[in-house]
């Protein structure tokens, strides 16, 4: 059956205009951009084998290839080009808004941010946020990749990169490729070594944030 078959009450667009975008599953609002099915499927059914295909997780989606996107039966190329772009514009929008706006005092901003950057890398990463005395971004460095379990963290490589930036603050966040999400004795124990030695340096540790099933957890 056609969405405009369907019961008024029951079609995403106008449960979007009339509840707000938020009351939408990830199916449903896959389905406005979308816009039409296939034979025999709904926008809403196709919206569902798209986040099927890629583990029902968004930030899988987002990092998709275009020619993976475009083997979903249903959508091509021309949709997939639609939908990186949408995913593209998404990351642009909160990477403004971490440069120039007060960035602690929008944790959430930070964390999506952060979701969209890590939760689908297949090997552990570990990144500082250099912020200035405002707590604006001044660059986001990925300072160590590793293995599917363990990344090595250097302390004096990050201290020469805080240097090197001029900053006032940072913001660390690393990623669970097994989306497991508990810190382990070595993530407390860099984030403890790295906080004594940004006291030393003046440099405040405003959070270490773990990524994980598009999920975080906060160290601090």
């Amino acid at each position: 059956m056609a969405i405009t078959d369907w019961p008024e009450g029951e079609r995403p667009r106008e449960r979007l205009l009339a509840h707000g975008a938020e009351a939408l599953s990830d199916a449903e609002l896959l389905a406005i951009y979308l816009r039409v099915g296939v034979r025999g499927k709904s926008a809403v059914d196709l919206a569902r084998d798209l986040l099927q295909r890629f583990d029902g997780r968004l930030g899988t989606l987002a990092e998709a290839s275009l020619e993976e996107l475009a083997s979903v039966s249903g959508i091509g190329m021309a949709k997939a080009a639609q939908l990186k772009a949408s995913f593209e514009l998404a990351r642009r929008a909160l990477s403004q808004d971490m440069a120039t706006r007060d960035t602690f005092s929008s944790p959430g901003k930070v964390r999506d941010w952060l979701r969209l950057k890590l939760s689908t890398r297949q090997h552990e990463v570990f990144m500082a946020l250099w912020l200035d005395a405002q707590n604006r971004l001044i660059k986001a460095d990925e300072l160590f990749s590793g293995t599917l379990t363990q990344t090595s963290v250097y302390p004096r490589e990050v201290v020469k990169a805080a240097l090197a930036n001029n900053a006032a603050a940072v913001i660390l966040a690393h990623n669970h490729p097994s989306g497991i999400l508990k810190a382990t004795t070595a993530d407390i124990e860099v984030t403890k070594s790295l906080a004594e030695a940004g006291k030393i340096l003046g440099i405040d540790l405003l959070d270490h944030i773990v990524i994980g099933n598009n999920k975080f957890i906060s160290i601090i």
